[in-house]
């Protein structure tokens, strides 16, 4: 069946992603409340039971808040960089010594039949990071929460099927909102959220033969629309001779529900 992935909620309230094949089940963060991971793994009939590890890009709140709960109820491994691990320690409470797995940024590693590739993102984090997975030919790669792309990073994702990729803000929405100055700066800048113009940007450099689908995510509540974004990156994309399901399909990813499930495989 090859790959099965969902954003179970993403934005700036809370973050989690489902990875899966017919072998392996992954999370990507878990940012809002263990009830609410496992209410929306059983909408797309997952059981966090089964889940064999928690892979943690950075360790703020809004991608940490369940690990502890979910890690603790059903024995699961949380894997994040050791940066990561000291600076969520305390947040997400005691972690069975087994459970707690170390992985190092650009090397990859495996998850039974999944192959996993952490890369550094530019982000106010200890060391964050992005995740590319593979198995069986077919790559998924994500990247959120990151100010700037660069080629090191769009080399890494080159040759995804399936990116699920930042469009945090719309800059006017930002700069002209009710936001105080320090926060408007640090969203716009470097080590802070990709803006929807810079998605679209950054798509261009991105896309291959290979991509197939592209997820906009980690949308801010206060500074975008989704419509908005989603007309962003199309116009972006468009106007470099991209046609939005035709030569890809970009999609959206929801703050308070599931997303579309794919299959990619």
């Amino acid at each position: 069946m090859g790959f099965r992935f969902c954003s179970l909620f993403s934005g700036s309230s809370g973050n989690s992603s489902y990875i899966g094949t017919d072998k392996t089940h992954i999370l990507v963060d878990a940012g809002l409340t263990g009830k609410a991971v496992e209410k929306s793994l059983k909408e797309i009939d997952q059981d966090a039971s089964l889940l064999d590890g928690i892979l943690i890009t950075h360790e703020h709140d809004d991608h940490i808040r369940g690990a502890g709960v979910l890690s603790r109820r059903y024995d699961i491994p949380i894997y994040a960089n050791e940066e990561t691990w000291k600076a969520m320690e305390s947040k997400i409470g005691k972690i069975r010594s087994n459970n707690m797995r170390i992985f190092y940024n650009d090397m990859d590693f495996y998850i039974k039949d999944v192959n996993i590739q952490p890369f550094g993102i530019p982000h106010d984090a200890a060391n964050p990071v992005g995740f590319c997975f593979f198995n069986k030919g077919k790559k998924i790669s994500i990247a959120t929460d990151l100010g700037h792309t660069n080629s090191r990073i769009i080399n890494t994702v080159m040759d995804s099927d399936l990116i699920m990729l930042e469009a945090n803000h719309d800059e006017d929405m930002l700069m002209g909102g009710s936001y105080p100055q320090y926060l408007k700066k640090r969203i716009s800048g470097s080590k802070g959220h990709l803006s929807n113009t810079d998605a679209g940007s950054a798509l261009i450099k991105m896309i291959s033969n290979k991509l197939t689908h592209v997820l906009l995510a980690h949308l801010s509540l206060q500074n975008n629309i989704p419509q908005l974004a989603y007309q962003t990156v199309i116009g972006i994309l468009e106007d470099n001779g991209i046609k939005n399901g035709k030569d890809i399909a970009v999609d959206m990813t929801h703050r308070d529900r599931v997303s579309n499930f794919y299959h990619i495989g």
